[in-house]
């Protein structure tokens, strides 16, 4: 009798400690970090057709026509640029117009009656931003538009240019001097 119980005792014991073995849990984490950063994609033509632009060639707008050929006042143009962007925190976003409007390439200033410069109007639409530059030419210089973004923001960051006919820094309607007409567009995303 005492073979049996010993026997029974053994098993017992094996049952429980299988038992416990069962119930043993082990934690661990998992972390991973996102790191703060924005990104913005080459520039495209959207948003229906444009007005007076020839199209975008790389980095490089091109305005078809920049002055009516009876009066050399300046023509209408319009066109729609965007970039697709994100910025994973809050951030800020510059606009800036190198040349604070489309002016001639450098040499004398214009004669009397005549422009050497085109300003133009910016409207920048990026998440709950909605804001506007303007390049007025009245002198040659850096003009920046720089907004506060208080959150994270992913999609298009769009630009509509528009250039009114007759604009110049001199007089409405006055005859712009020949020569080839430029400005730099810049925008940035940077920490706040």
């Amino acid at each position: 009798m005492s073979f049996r119980l010993a026997t029974l005792s053994l098993v017992t014991a094996l049952s429980v400690s299988g038992v416990a073995g069962a119930q043993t849990t082990q934690d661990f984490d998992v972390v991973a970090t996102i790191p703060s950063v924005c990104a913005l994609d080459a520039p495209t033509l959207s948003g229906g057709p444009s007005i007076n632009f020839r199209g975008l060639n790389g980095t490089t707008l091109e305005v078809d026509q920049l002055t009516d050929p009876r009066t050399l006042a300046t023509r209408a143009a319009s066109a729609r640029v965007t970039f697709a962007a994100v910025c994973s925190f809050p951030h800020t976003l510059v606009l800036e117009s190198e040349s604070n409007g489309l002016w001639r390439g450098i040499g004398a200033s214009a004669p009397s009656g005549f422009a050497d410069a085109v300003p133009y109007d910016a409207e920048l639409t990026w998440g709950p931003v909605r804001e506007r530059l303007r390049a007025d030419a009245i002198s040659r210089r850096i003009n920046q538009l720089a907004v506060n973004v208080d959150e994270a923001v992913t999609g298009e960051i769009t630009v509509d240019l528009d250039i009114q006919a007759g604009a110049s820094n001199a007089r409405a309607n006055a005859p712009l001097i020949a020569g080839s007409y430029q400005d730099t567009i810049r925008i940035t995303l940077e920490p706040q």
